[in-house]
């Protein structure tokens, strides 16, 4: 990863899509759960899943498990596959009470804590990296998909490294910085949301100009429309 860049890019999309101050939640543990709700949706569905869990007063770990799993599903129901995604929020609480909760999680250090945190049924790479960063901060880079198209795109690697090279790759450059990580994740996944989609929107993107992929893709002006 060329870090002047990585920190070029990063300056360019957070002058113009920041500061995000990512990521919402009003406690650690409401973080920890939209992390683990935030799969393979969108963060609008998981706010009303949220909600509705402040709503039921269950947003703790303690009220999490004492609700039977059908009533649980249906307050988690908006963030969609809530079957499954109430049998991890479940595991994850198990876990979390076992271990004594965020203050003797908080004391661990990072490389134990995320390899605990992988340990839990339905927590893969990409929601570890989000509790990390975002409930402990810890200094840790959140890869997604959003992040493997922009960089791609940009030249900046070829899209199909493994996650771990490519997480420690960005770490590398950015070391401990935690403001800039949290900033850098946050930017990366409204650009890819709003411009640099499947389908990019090119002509509304800052990178542009230092983007191959775009520039080819608008290489040719649009044609003019022949008169009748």
């Amino acid at each position: 990863m060329n870090a002047q860049r990585l920190k070029q890019v990063f300056d360019r999309l957070s002058n113009h899509h920041g500061p995000l101050n990512w990521w919402p939640g009003d406690s650690g543990f409401e973080v920890m759960v939209g992390a683990i709700l935030t799969q393979n949706t969108a963060w609008s569905n998981v706010e009303q899943a949220i909600a509705n869990l402040k709503r039921a007063q269950a947003l703790a770990p303690e009220r999490i498990l004492a609700l039977p799993p059908e009533e649980l599903g249906q307050l988690i129901r908006p963030s969609g596959y809530f079957n499954v995604k109430s049998k991890r929020l479940r595991s994850f609480c198990q876990w979390y009470l076992e271990q004594g909760g965020e203050a003797v999680l908080s004391a661990w250090d990072t490389g134990m804590l995320r390899t605990q945190l992988l340990s839990v049924n339905g927590v893969g790479p990409e929601t570890a990296d989000d509790i990390l960063l975002y409930a402990f901060e810890r200094p840790v880079f959140v890869v997604d998909a959003y992040t493997r198209r922009l960089f791609s795109r940009l030249g900046m690697v070829d899209g199909d490294e493994p996650y771990e090279s490519l997480r420690a790759s960005v770490e590398a450059v950015i070391g401990d910085d935690v403001p800039m990580l949290n900033e850098l994740h946050a930017v990366i996944v409204i650009h890819g949301k709003d411009v640099c989609r499947p389908r990019p929107r090119c002509s509304d993107c800052v990178l542009l100009g230092e983007c191959p992929t775009g520039q080819g893709l608008n290489r040719f002006p649009p044609a003019t429309p022949r008169s009748p």
